[in-house]
C-alpha cells in the first residue's frame, strides 16, 4: 500500500506531524479527557461521535465507523491515494520528501487534475499574456492587486471559443474527460467549445483546496448575458456542498475565532483586503443545510454580512432562521448602512470602519426586533401596541431566561412601557407555544430542533463490515503489543477463529520481522482497508496494558466455549430433524455428541 515512497520517508512524515493539527483543519475539536472530539466530517450528526486520540495518533468515528491514522483521514476526506496523502501531510508539516515530490502525479482524480490545469491556465493568461490584458485592466479597475489575484488564483478566459480546449487537448486529455469537467459545452454536432469566454475567472475549491469548478464574471456590457455563470454540477462539484474560500477561511477561523458568511465572491475579497481572512460565500444560491453543517464542524461562531439592500437583509433573515433552527450557533448579523454591500462599504468608509461593523454585529434577536420595528409607525399608539405584541412573541421563543430578560428590558425602555406588563404577555405566549407543541405531539424542546434529521445511525463501509469481537480483539492487541503474549499464543498453536483476525496476526508477524522499528501506526499503512477497522477498534478501546498467562488462557477458553455453543445449536437442529424423520440411530448418535459437548462445558 505504501507504493513508491520509501518506508523511512513515510515514517519521517508520520512522526513529525500531529494528527490533531491536521484534522483541526477540517473539524473543530474539543479536548475531552485524553481525547479530542468533534462532529464527524464523513456523515452528518447532531452529537459529536468523532474522536481523535493524540497519544496513539488515531481517529475513530463511533457513528459511521470510519477510523485510521493521519494518512487514512486525508484519503477518506480528499479521496486521495496513499502516496498523495503522504505528500499532503508532508506539505502541511513543511517536510521535504525528496525526489518523489517531482515524480508523483499531482492528482489521482482526472476531473480535479483538469480543473487545476484550467485554473493555472486562466491565471497565466490574466497575469502574463497580451490575451489577458482586458481581464487584467478590469481586475485593476476593481482594486484587485497582485496579492489578491495570486491568493484567490483569479484568471481570465479570453473571447476565443476553443482556447482552453486546444490547450488541454495539447496536454493529452481525452474529450470525454474534458466534457465531464463542466468546462465545455457540446454542440448538437458533438463539437466541444469553451464554456467560459471573456470572463474574469474565480476558481471554486473543495474543502481540501483543490479546484472543482469556476465562477466567471462577465466583462462585456451585454446585459443579455448572465453577470456570473458557474460550472454545472459534476461528480466533483455540488453547489449546495461548496463554499467559496472555505479551505482558507477555516484556517483563519482559529485565530479570528469566527467565520463570516458573505453573499458574493467580491465581498469575500473585499473583506480579505480589509484584513479579514475568515470570509466565505455560498455559490450564488441560497444557503443550504449542508453548508450550515460544514460551518458547524469548524466553529459555532458565525457572522452573517450580506448586502445592505432589501434583498440582502431578507436573505440574512432567512439565513438567521436556518441557523437558529439547527441550534448551537453563536450568531452575529451585520447590517451595513445606506444599503451598501461589503465591497462598496470598504471603498467608501475604509478598512477600520468596516472592522468596527463586524465587531458590532447584532444578535439574531436584536436583528429581528430592529427589522420588526421598521414595519410599524411607533408614533402611532395602535401600531406601537401591535409592535410590542409581535416583539414579545419573538422574545418568547428564546429558551434562555437571561436573554428574555435582556430584550424585554430593552424593548420596555425604548418604548416607555413597564417591563412587568411585557412579562405578563411573555408568560401568556410561552404557555401558548408550549400548548401548541404538545397538541402537535412534540415535546417542548430545551433548544431548537434541527432543520433536518441528521442521521446518527452507523453507516456501514469496508471498515465496519467486519464484526468486532471483543475477545479476539483483546488477544490480537496482546499479540501485537507484547512479545511474551505473542510467544505464548504461538507456543500453544493458537489460531484466531475469525480469518480476518488470523490474517492480521500473520501480517503483523511478517511486518514486525521486516521492520527495524515496527509500530501499529505504520502497520496500518501496509494492511488492506477492510482489515484496518479491527486494528483501529483495538487501539481506540481503552485496553489495559497489564495481563497474565491466566487471562490469555481465559480468553482462549471463552472462544472455545463459544465454539461449543455454536456446535450445540447445530446439533440441536440436527436432532429435531432426526426426530421428525423418526431416525432412531441418528437420534442416539446426535444425543451422545450433545452430552459430550455439555460435559466439556461443565
Amino acid at each position: 500500500m505504501a507504493g513508491l515512497i520509501p518506508e523511512e520517508t513515510i515514517a519521517k512524515v508520520r512522526n513529525n506531524v500531529n494528527i490533531v493539527n491536521v484534522i483541526s483543519q477540517y473539524v473543530s475539536l474539543e479536548k475531552k479527557g485524553k481525547d479530542y472530539v468533534g462532529l464527524c466530517p464523513f456523515h452528518q450528526e447532531k452529537t459529536p461521535s468523532f474522536t481523535v486520540n493524540e497519544g496513539k495518533q488515531f481517529f475513530k468515528c463511533f457513528g459511521c465507523g470510519k477510523g485510521g491514522n493521519v494518512f487514512s483521514f486525508l484519503m477518506y476526506k480528499e479521496n486521495l491515494t496513499f502516496p498523495e496523502s503522504v505528500q499532503k501531510v508532508a506539505d502541511f508539516a513543511h517536510i521535504d520528501i525528496g525526489e518523489y515530490t517531482q515524480k508523483r502525479p499531482r492528482f489521482s482524480n482526472i476531473l480535479i487534475k483538469i480543473n487545476e490545469e484550467a485554473a493555472d491556465f486562466y491565471h497565466r493568461v490574466l497575469v502574463s499574456t497580451n490575451a489577458g490584458k482586458r481581464g487584467l485592466e478590469y481586475a485593476q479597475s476593481r482594486d484587485l492587486n497582485n496579492e489578491i489575484i495570486n491568493h484567490f488564483r483569479i484568471g481570465y478566459a479570453p473571447k476565443q471559443d476553443n482556447l482552453l480546449l486546444t490547450y488541454l487537448r495539447g496536454h493529452n486529455y481525452q474529450d470525454e474527460d474534458l466534457l465531464n469537467t463542466g468546462l465545455f459545452v457540446q454542440s448538437q454536432a458533438g463539437e466541444l467549445f469553451d464554456r467560459f469566454r471573456d470572463r474574469l475567472m474565480f476558481p471554486l475549491c473543495n474543502e481540501g483546496d483543490y479546484v472543482v469548478g469556476f465562477s466567471g464574471r462577465r466583462l462585456s456590457t451585454d446585459k443579455t448575458e448572465a453577470k456570473y455563470i458557474n460550472s454545472p454540477e459534476t461528480k466533483i462539484f455540488t453547489k449546495s456542498k461548496t463554499l467559496f474560500h472555505f479551505a482558507e477561511a477555516k484556517k483563519a477561523a482559529r485565530s479570528e475565532k469566527h467565520l463570516i458568511l458573505y453573499e458574493g465572491y467580491m465581498d469575500v475579497i473585499a473583506a480579505y483586503k480589509a484584513g479579514i481572512k475568515s470570509g466565505i460565500a455560498s455559490m450564488g444560491t441560497s444557503l443550504t443545510d449542508q453548508q450550515i453543517y460544514m460551518l458547524r464542524r469548524i466553529t459555532n461562531n458565525i457572522i452573517i454580512n450580506y448586502d445592505g439592500d432589501d434583498p440582502g437583509i431578507h436573505a440574512e433573515e432567512r439565513a438567521a432562521k436556518m441557523f437558529n433552527q439547527v441550534g448551537g450557533f453563536n450568531l452575529g448579523i451585520v447590517v451595513l448602512p445606506e444599503k451598501l454591500d461589503p465591497d462598496e462599504y470598504v471603498k467608501k468608509y475604509g478598512i477600520e470602519k468596516y472592522q468596527d461593523e463586524i465587531k458590532g454585529a447584532l444578535t439574531p434577536t436584536d436583528f429581528f426586533l430592529k427589522r420588526l420595528a421598521q414595519k410599524y409607525n411607533l408614533a402611532n399608539d395602535r401600531e406601537k401596541l401591535a409592535y410590542l405584541d409581535e416583539a414579545t412573541k419573538e422574545i418568547a421563543q428564546l429558551s434562555n431566561p437571561v436573554e428574555q430578560d435582556l430584550y424585554l428590558n430593552k424593548v420596555a425602555k425604548e418604548q416607555s412601557v413597564s417591563i412587568d406588563s411585557l412579562k405578563v404577555n411573555l408568560t401568556k405566549y410561552r404557555r401558548q407555544q408550549n400548548t401548541a407543541k404538545r397538541h402537535q405531539g412534540n415535546p417542548v424542546p430545551l433548544e431548537p430542533e434541527p432543520i433536518n434529521d441528521y442521521p446518527d445511525a452507523p453507516i456501514e463501509d469496508e471498515q465496519t463490515s467486519t464484526i468486532n469481537d471483543p475477545v479476539q480483539t483483546r488477544l490480537l492487541y496482546l499479540f501485537i503489543h507484547s512479545d511474551h503474549a505473542r510467544e505464548y499464543l504461538l507456543a500453544h498453536q493458537f489460531l484466531f477463529p475469525d480469518p480476518n483476525y488470523q490474517k492480521l496476526a500473520e501480517l503483523w508477524l511478517n511486518f514486525s520481522e521486516n521492520q527495524e522499528n515496527p509500530t501499529v501506526n505504520s502497520f496500518l499503512d501496509f494492511i488492506p482497508n477492510e482489515l484496518q477497522g479491527i486494528i483501529i477498534n483495538a487501539e481506540m478501546t481503552d485496553m489495559p496494558q497489564d495481563f497474565s498467562d491466566r487471562e490469555i488462557d481465559e480468553q482462549i477458553n471463552a472462544l472455545n466455549m463459544r465454539k461449543i455453543k455454536v456446535q450445540l445449536q447445530q446439533l440441536m437442529g440436527d436432532l429435531q430433524d432426526a426426530k421428525r424423520k423418526a431416525d432412531n440411530d441418528e437420534i442416539i448418535s446426535i444425543t451422545r455428541k450433545i452430552l459430550q459437548l455439555k460435559r466439556i462445558q461443565g
